[in-house]
């Protein structure tokens, strides 16, 4: 009787356990909906561009309505499997086919990110470093009559 006391104890503990909100069973994937757009992309919009640059740089709007055409909207939402959703919603609108304005949760900076063109990249790369081949590796050459390559 004591034994099935602990164990019907064990398997409710780890049943509360396995239904508590930090540790998921379930996987719950991510899922994104729609245009990303970022800081960068809104720092490259100028008033004046046409239709086709704006498709350039933001690519191709989630919402053109045929009531409103001189208006593009771009819509993100990213619902992670456990979290808070994020949303972003963007609106260009156009007079006669150039850009006049912009809207939405991601303003553009003032003036632009004009220093961006100026930055410079470092790119190290690490020395070759030769490593000894292990034991099935100098078997299989062994067996097959090579010599591993050298670098």
């Amino acid at each position: 009787m004591k034994k099935l006391l602990i164990i019907i104890t064990c398997f409710a503990s780890l049943s509360s356990v396995a239904c508590s909100p930090r540790f998921h069973v379930v996987h719950k994937i991510d899922i994104q909906q729609g245009n990303v757009v970022t800081q960068e992309m809104m720092d490259q919009l100028r008033p004046g561009m046409s239709r086709a640059q704006v498709q350039f740089v933001m690519g191709s709007p989630m919402v053109v309505d045929t009531f409103h055409q001189e208006r593009w909207d771009y819509i993100y939402r990213f619902k992670p499997g456990y979290g808070d959703i994020q949303q972003d919603h963007v609106i260009l609108y156009f007079e006669d086919d150039k850009l006049t304005r912009t809207s939405g949760s991601i303003p553009p900076t003032e003036g632009g990110d004009r220093t961006k063109g100026n930055r410079q990249t470092t790119v190290v790369v690490p020395p070759y470093e030769r490593v000894e081949p292990g034991l099935l590796n100098r078997f299989w050459h062994w067996i097959t009559f090579r010599k591993p390559e050298q670098p």
